[in-house]
């Protein structure tokens, strides 16, 4: 894992593997860059995967509830690529940091090559947000990691036919075994951030999805999402008719991504990403002035 600092001086960290086509991986708003580990394994071998552990979660500095909002994890994202010395990035992003994606699609569009979104779009529902706020922040109260993996089933509405291995994973991701109990791998504090922004109703932002016009898209629903709907899938597609658009069975919020259909429309969308752009990203030169 290698680190680099933010505007603010933040220490943020992140994982560079491969060459060629580069693709910035955001996880979601409690988890880290080894989200990614089941789509690193079926990536094609001219893929660079770059994945930014946002601040307060893994080995990142915790910088506090005031810093933890998506437009400031938006920055860190570009700094990151400006840090790589890259121009342009194709990114996935997995809930909170599709909404990072979508920022930068509508504030800096030229620093992106394509946008994949894994169940996240422009309309939230409540109800998922207030099921993932109900534990975000929240220590298990059984005291080791293998009593966990035992409940993760139960924990994660939505997902069947999960194998018992695919869920003690998940917990080695998510939380950290220390001498008398189970430990988080992030920042308590992003409930406080999270608990913030739920206080006035949800904003719609279609007009961020609208600024992805002329980018290759892509966006993966679990069929079972709360989070994501499939009315907003369905008009996600209906808006773009050239979007790659998949709906995972037996998945809810999220998608492991290494499902059959993900890795397909995973695939399709970079192969879509390379038509666009055929010549490679060029290093990044800061503007004049």
């Amino acid at each position: 894992m290698q680190t680099f600092r933010a505007e603010d001086g933040a220490k943020l960290a992140f994982r560079d593997e491969g060459e060629g086509l580069p693709l910035l991986a955001l996880a979601g708003l409690s988890r880290d860059g080894r989200d990614f580990d089941y789509l690193a394994r079926h990536l094609p071998p001219d893929v660079r995967l770059i994945r930014l552990d946002s601040r307060g979660r893994g080995g990142s500095d915790w910088t506090g509830p005031a810093t933890y909002t998506v437009a400031q994890e938006a920055k860190d994202a570009i700094a990151l690529l400006d840090h790589l010395g890259l121009d342009r990035a194709a990114i996935i992003g997995s809930s909170r940091g599709g909404l990072l994606g979508l920022v930068i699609a509508a504030t800096q569009k030229h620093r992106l090559l394509g946008l994949c979104l894994n169940d996240v779009g422009p309309v939230l529902e409540r109800d998922g947000l207030l099921r993932i706020g109900a534990y975000v922040g929240m220590e298990p109260t059984v005291p080791t990691l293998s009593e966990v993996a035992d409940r993760m089933q139960h924990a994660m509405p939505g997902f069947f036919h999960v194998p018992s291995l695919r869920w003690q994973e998940e917990t080695v991701r998510h939380y950290v075994q220390l001498d008398d109990h189970v430990g988080l791998t992030y920042d308590p504090a992003l409930r406080v951030a999270l608990d913030a922004a739920m206080v006035d109703p949800l904003p719609e932002v279609w007009p961020l999805f609208e600024a992805c016009e002329g980018l290759p898209l892509a966006v993966i629903r679990g069929a079972n999402s709360d989070v994501l709907s499939h009315q907003t899938f369905a008009e996600m597609c209906r808006r773009r008719p050239d979007i790659c658009g998949v709906e995972v069975p037996e998945r809810g919020h999220i998608p492991f991504l290494d499902e059959p259909l993900a890795l397909e429309c995973i695939h399709h969308w970079l192969e879509a990403v390379r038509a666009a752009h055929v010549e490679p990203a060029s290093t990044y030169q800061s503007p004049p002035g």
